[in-house]
């Protein structure tokens, strides 16, 4: 607690120490608000709106630019279609000097131009990924769903598998075994209209054979294996939440479109053989709906490797 006159000298010793910084000519810092000028906030948010746009503009023009006048010339998505926006960010300062008036342009400082940067970028980051997804244009390939896939049999010659890194591994316990290879194809636009080339190639064979080449609907052997296939080894899909789907985990979505082949019946042999298969799959597609590249090409190669191995 404070008494009464513990307070009364304490204000007195205050007033007198003001004084004497008073008297000493020392500035003595002031508490308290800046006084509001209405004239210079409305100078400043008008400098800001002008800012605002500028870059706005600036960046849907890049994005038009570079869509329209510059990517029709690649023949791929190459990184400078990306790196050459990103550089023209430091382009921002000096257009603000060049456009602006004076009188608004020397108002800005090191955070205008932060903030116009990074609004410039997502401006044409957002412009750009209107210009070339569905339904304006689709720039990403046709590609498989989720690798590829062998049914979940119940033949007791397999005893096991391993799927990474574009490598499945079955183990058998026998030399030979009845397995059916399966694949799903996915696209944004016309999944049906894809061009598919699936090869398959095995020591013992001298040239690759050829599972499936055209279109994906017309595909329809390869189609009717798949969906006769009632289970797949590497079993359902799951949702974000964890939850299984009921779809394959080879073919997710219900958009997807499967292939499958019994691979002893193609290789004209009463069951497969051990061995490292690799199997090759290009898809591509083409049409107005694929500008400005005029075609999209997917490609990959998996191996699937069969070996016998020592039941436990």
């Amino acid at each position: 607690m404070v008494d009464i006159d513990s307070a009364l000298r304490a204000s007195a010793y205050s007033g007198k120490k003001n004084k004497r910084n008073e008297e000493s000519g020392k500035e003595v810092a002031k508490k308290g608000l800046e006084p509001f000028d209405p004239q210079i906030h409305a100078t400043k948010e008008v400098a800001d709106a002008y800012s605002m746009w500028l870059v706005i503009i600036y960046g849907f023009m890049i994005s038009f630019l570079m869509r329209y006048v510059f990517m029709p010339t690649q023949e791929s998505m190459e990184s400078v279609v990306w790196l050459l926006p990103v550089m023209l960010a430091a382009t921002v300062p000096s257009l603000h000097k060049i456009i602006i008036p004076k009188k608004y342009s020397e108002l800005y400082t090191r955070g205008n131009w932060f903030r116009g940067i990074f609004l410039f970028l997502f401006s044409w980051l957002a412009l750009s990924f209107l210009l070339l997804n569905p339904p304006l244009a689709d720039i990403a390939s046709p590609t498989l769903a989720s690798g590829i896939d062998i049914e979940g049999s119940s033949d007791e010659a397999i005893i096991g598998y391993i799927w990474e890194d574009d490598v499945y591994e079955i183990q058998l316990k026998e030399d030979t075994a009845d397995i059916v290879l399966g694949m799903a194809v996915r696209d944004n636009v016309d999944v049906e209209g894809a061009i598919i080339l699936v090869t398959l190639q095995h020591t013992s064979h001298s040239e690759p054979i050829i599972l499936a080449n055209g279109t994906v609907i017309e595909q329809t052997e390869a189609i009717s294996s798949f969906t006769a296939v009632e289970n797949w080894a590497r079993g359902e899909a799951k949702n974000i939440k964890k939850e299984f789907t009921g779809k394959p985990e080879v073919a997710p979505n219900s958009d997807d479109i499967g292939l499958a082949w019994d691979l002893a019946e193609v290789l004209g042999e009463e069951n497969i053989k051990l061995g490292d298969y690799t199997i090759f799959v290009q898809v591509k597609e083409n049409g107005g709906h694929v500008e400005p590249f005029g075609e999209n090409m997917w490609t990959k190669t998996y191996t699937l490797k069969i070996t016998r191995t020592a039941s436990s």
